[in-house]
């Protein structure tokens, strides 16, 4: 009877450096708000974490309405990361309605936001929001290495014991990113100051314009939840013949009817397809933050030459 009793205490013994390793393993459920704030999760935290998000590729972020299975998703995270700004109006409601408690992490946190409405760069139409802000703040590189900052002290915060990997991959992701604004920067190098025109769908690009000096006309405004009016249309093809704009573009969440009429109307190109507010699908152009900058920098440095 000792003997049987010695022989399961050692083999208990023995599966406790298995238990704690299969512990120590397990993944950090991270859910972040839209597909672009995922991708920036799954580079800093690695195979540290399992990434979910609410508002996947090629989807409107606009026009997410929470669900009761979006609930059930933040309550079974330990971190919930959100852009801020005002994209996420719904955010308290939906993680009072869940019910959590655990850590939750504003992504923009530090960074110098622009205000919904301000005179875009070196003219004077108007941009507009439903928020205080201009939450687009992703589409200038160099927000996005605050934005890599804070991800990396918040998975540090929920997961102590791996902080190193977090602080390496970061550290890695930023050597890229340095990478990323250089090359973004040396494509729009010559240009002159009246080729810096684009037309977009929707106002989603002040920053990208302010970092690279590139002026953005939108019939639409930066909430992209209502269709633009005859009239703003009306006014943007008037500017357009006016100021000899020789693209306009297609973005991958807005419906391209309005820009098809634009394009028709003034003879300008369609340049091509923006990604704004969310990644393209895994076999598309712009799968990760990284190709999605670079294929939007690419795509407009081509159009304008």
């Amino acid at each position: 009877m000792r003997k049987l009793l010695f022989a399961a205490l050692a083999a208990a013994a023995l599966a406790l450096p298995a238990q704690a390793q299969d512990k120590a393993q397990e993944k950090i459920k991270v859910l972040a708000s839209f597909s672009i704030l995922g991708d920036l999760v799954r580079e800093v935290g690695g195979e540290r974490v399992e990434v979910s998000t609410l508002v996947g590729p090629n989807t409107d972020m606009h026009g997410f309405q929470p669900t009761p299975a979006n609930a059930k998703a933040v309550a079974g995270a330990k971190l919930v990361v959100i852009n801020g700004l005002g994209l996420e109006g719904w955010a308290d409601r939906l993680v009072k309605a869940a019910n959590y408690k655990g850590a939750r992490l504003v992504a923009s946190k530090g960074v110098k936001a622009l205000s919904a409405e301000t005179e875009g760069h070196g003219h004077n139409h108007k941009h507009t929001h439903s928020g205080r802000y201009d939450p687009h703040a992703w589409q200038e590189v160099a927000n996005v290495k605050i934005y890599v900052a804070n991800i990396r002290d918040a998975l540090a915060g929920v997961d102590p014991e791996n902080k190193e990997v977090y602080v390496r991959n970061a550290a890695a992701y930023l050597q890229k990113l340095d990478a990323l604004e250089a090359e973004i920067k040396q494509l729009f190098a010559g240009l002159s100051e009246k080729e810096r025109r684009v037309i977009t769908s929707h106002d989603a690009f002040h920053y990208f314009g302010d970092a690279y000096g590139i002026e953005f006309l939108a019939a639409q405004a930066a909430g992209g939840d209502t269709q633009p009016s005859a009239r703003d249309v009306a006014r943007l093809i008037q500017q357009i013949r006016k100021q000899g704009v020789k693209a306009v573009f297609i973005e991958n969440i807005s419906n391209p009817r309005v820009i098809e009429q634009v394009a028709k109307e003034t003879g300008a190109k369609i340049g091509g397809t923006l990604y704004s507010d969310a990644l393209s699908e895994a076999s598309g152009p712009a799968p990760t933050y990284l190709d999605m900058m670079r294929h939007n920098a690419k795509t407009i440095a081509a159009a304008l030459r």
